[in-house]
């Protein structure tokens, strides 16, 4: 339930595009740090309030009945920051470095028994609190709840109206920062009458602490203080499992390949020398398989603009992921916060919009299409116009329950610029460098002008099969592993295992691409050439799995409530299923396209 209102206007950085882009304001946490001299003051940046349980569920600290300043003053926001639903302001604490502060008065307040009800119903909630100081995150809960009993039943409702903040120095350095109610009373929020006004006096003391620590990197505890659970531990279970999976799969494709291809190839050939030696009638009298399909298997599918589309697009996701895993293996991103790595997502998805269009347009042009400057818009609209649709529903979402997750109309103008000057020319660029570079498709094999009759097709070679068998053995391959992605992107876990999400992605690709082949192969063998959309939606169907994984997380693995975090959850979670789909149907085509290219060259057939 929203029990806040609309945010305060707030400013957002404009620095030169580039810097923007890459979010290279300081994250919460990093190690870029300012020097002090004893009493320095130091600015406490209130910054934003939440549903412990509701990651994505964010509102600005003020609008909570809390203490403010007359004239709210906001900090200039680097864009991964507003992605991340940052809204900064500065706080009433006054602190100053290395000056210890004991129980020192914030302000008086007279709250009515509409905003203690709002206190009230955010602390039933789990609200937790943001603070930032000298960019290191610390978190408490707003208040304290107990439930006790079952007959009688009590329920009680307290907020801390007094916080103890807790520096580590080193030099003169912030290292640590931490915030703590242990030896605190809550202030009681129950027994208010309608029309009565509950004062309260906010409090708050600082304790400096010398440190050995020279580094905030250094530290085991982490920047929040153990507030969020720790960073993950590497999972054997899911790597092993993964390996043993990746191994079987290639053995399997092996075996197809070494014995049963070249039995067919021995067969095949054998019996076109046969024949060629007898009365000379059509060799392909008498055969069966995937040699009797060769005038039609080249025979180009319908729709192909949009395979060309779906081609394109998945090739700059697959550029798109190793990208944003690589760069953050060489540690380019902070690992406790998500700010940079949307920041780079940005950038790398404008940037490889020339993937997308130089691979879908020379395709094209390969299999004899036409129309390119249509393919092109449907090539840069096949993920822009879903994504933007989703977004517009989450974000009105957000907008309309007062949520920092709601983008300000200077954020969305920003995006779309970098879409129209960045994203939509180098799609334009790349289409045209790959019709003009795009050279004949050299089928091996002539293709008829008549189709041939495709013979009935038993149930476990039709297409729902296939999609079913060629998106289950990847998922299952990442389905450990998916778990602590969405710990880590819907929950409070802190993901730093990129070496093993690398290696894990790895083994996607290949089990993708050895299924696809082992299905195509069957599918050819049932003298059914129809393979070029069949590649593409049987291993594609792992996005499905994936959806349907996120269905269970949602009701079994999670604690997510509310309109708003439901919203964003499934809305973003049918986006990254139609991504797989597209990377994974890429990887499942060119796989299968390879495969058949070779079979049939070495097809003797003259």
């Amino acid at each position: 339930m929203t029990v806040l209102g609309h945010p305060p206007s707030w400013s957002c950085q404009w620095l030169p595009f580039l810097i923007l882009l890459l979010g290279t304001g300081r994250e919460p946490g990093v190690e870029g740090v300012t020097h002090y001299k004893a009493g320095d003051p130091v600015i406490l940046y209130v910054n934003k309030v939440g549903p412990y349980h509701n990651p994505q569920e964010t509102y600005h600290y003020y609008q909570l009945p809390v203490c403010c300043p007359e004239k709210i003053r906001h900090k200039s926001l680097s864009l991964g920051e507003v992605l991340d639903g940052d809204r900064m302001a500065e706080s009433l604490y006054e602190i100053r470095f290395r000056e210890n502060v004991e129980k020192r008065i914030l302000c008086h307040m007279q709250l009515s028994s509409a905003q203690v009800e709002h206190l009230r119903q955010a602390i039933e909630e789990l609200y937790y609190f943001e603070f930032v100081v000298d960019d290191l995150p610390i978190r408490g809960f707003v208040g304290y709840m107990e439930e006790s009993g079952f007959l009688p039943h009590s329920h009680k409702i307290g907020l801390w109206t007094h916080l103890d903040f807790h520096l580590e120095f080193h030099g003169d350095r912030i290292i640590f920062a931490n915030v703590s109610v242990r030896d605190v009373k809550p202030h009681s929020l129950d027994g208010l009458r309608a029309d009565e006004f509950l004062g309260l006096t906010h409090t708050y003391s600082v304790h400096w602490s010398e440190t050995s620590v020279e580094r905030r990197s250094d530290r085991r505890r982490g920047d929040d203080g153990g507030f969020f659970p720790r960073t993950l531990e590497i999972h054997w279970l899911s790597i092993i499992n993964s390996m043993v999976l990746v191994f079987l799969l290639v053995g399997f494709v092996a075996v197809i390949l070494m014995r049963v291809l070249r039995n067919d190839l021995a067969r095949y050939n054998l019996d076109e020398e046969t024949m060629s030696a007898g009365s000379g009638d059509d060799f392909d009298q008498g055969d069966n398989g995937w040699k009797i399909i060769h005038t039609d298997v080249f025979r180009f599918p319908p729709y192909r603009g949009l395979l060309c589309a779906v081609l394109g697009v998945g090739a700059q996701f697959l550029a798109l992921g190793t990208g944003i895993i690589v760069m953050a293996l060489l540690g380019m991103f902070n690992v406790h916060r998500h700010g940079a790595i949307n920041s780079a997502a940005i950038l790398l998805y404008a940037l490889t919009c020339c993937i997308s269009g130089y691979v879908s347009s020379h395709f094209y042009r390969q299999i004899g299409g036409e129309r390119w400057v249509w393919n092109i818009i449907l090539t840069t609209s096949l993920f822009s116009v879903p994504f933007f649709l989703t977004w517009s529903v989450v974000n009105s979402v957000h907008w309309a329950n007062g949520s920092t997750q709601a983008l300000p109309a200077t954020t969305i103008l920003l995006l779309l610029t970098v879409w129209l000057l960045v994203g939509f020319p180098l799609t334009v660029i790349g289409g045209i460098f790959g019709k003009n570079n795009a050279s004949p498709f050299d089928a091996p094999c002539r293709t008829k002008n008549i189709a041939r009759e495709i013979p009935p097709q038993p149930w476990y070679k039709s297409t729902l099969i296939h999609m079913t068998v060629g998106g289950f053995l990847p998922f299952s391959a990442i389905s450990v592993e998916l778990y602590y992605i969405f710990a880590t992107v819907w929950g409070r876990e802190q993901y730093t295992l990129y070496g093993i999400l690398f290696f894990v992605f790895a083994i996607l690709l290949s089990v993708g691409a050895c299924i696809s082949i082992a299905l195509t192969y069957f599918q050819l063998s049932g003298e059914d050439y129809r393979w070029w959309w069949r590649s593409v939606l049987s291993v594609g169907s792992t996005g499905l799995f994936i959806f349907l994984y996120s269905v269970f997380y949602y009701a079994r693995r999670s604690n997510m409530s509310g309109a708003v975090q439901t919203v964003e959850f499934f809305g973003y979670s049918l986006l990254t299923g139609y991504v797989f789909f597209l990377m994974l149907g890429t990887i499942s085509f060119f796989s299968s396209l390879k495969f058949i290219r070779y079979i049939y060259v070495n097809l003797k057939m003259d």
